[in-house]
C-alpha cells in the first residue's frame, strides 16, 4: 500500500487536472493521476467529444499520458469529481487498469473523502494480457 503523502499528492495532482477537463455535456469535470512504479506522478483530465464514443475518461488519458512517456508498471491510480461520494472509475477505465496491473485505486471528491480500492473488488472480471490478475500480486505477498 502507498503512503499518506503520496495519496495526497495523487489526489492533490488529480484535482488540479480536474479543473482542465473539457465536459461540456455532461458537466462532470473529472480529474485523475497516476503513479509509475519509478514514483513519477502523471495527470489526466477527462475529455468529453459530441459524438461520446469519442470521449476519454481522466482515468484513461493519465494512464496513456504516462505510457506516452515510456512507463509500463503502475503502483496506483487517483481519481477525483465533484461528486456525493467518491468518484468510482468505469469499467472501460478498470479494464485499462487491469491491462497495465494498477492494484490500488484511489477514489476521491472535493468534499475531502477518500476510498481506496483493489481494483479486483471493483472490477472483478477485467483481464488483459494476465490469466491469474490476482495471483500476479497478491497482497498477502
Amino acid at each position: 500500500m502507498i503512503n499518506e503523502s503520496i495519496i495526497d499528492a495523487m489526489v492533490r495532482m488529480a484535482r488540479d487536472a480536474m479543473q482542465r477537463a473539457h465536459a461540456p455535456y455532461s458537466g462532470q469535470p473529472v480529474g485523475a493521476c497516476v503513479l509509475a512504479s519509478d514514483g513519477t506522478l502523471y495527470g489526466g483530465c477527462s475529455v468529453e467529444n459530441a459524438s461520446y464514443g469519442l470521449s476519454c475518461c481522466a482515468e484513461r488519458v493519465a494512464i496513456f499520458r504516462a505510457i506516452a512517456d515510456s512507463k509500463r508498471e503502475f503502483d496506483a491510480i487517483a481519481v477525483v469529481a465533484d461528486t456525493a461520494e467518491p468518484c468510482v472509475p468505469c469499467g472501460s477505465c478498470c479494464q485499462v487498469m487491469a491491462e497495465f496491473k494498477i492494484r490500488d485505486v484511489i477514489m476521491a471528491n472535493l468534499k475531502g473523502d477518500i476510498e481506496i480500492a483493489d481494483l479486483m473488488d471493483l472490477a472483478p472480471c477485467a483481464t488483459g494480457k494476465i490469466h491469474n490478475f490476482r495471483g500476479l500480486h497478491s497482497h498477502e505477498e
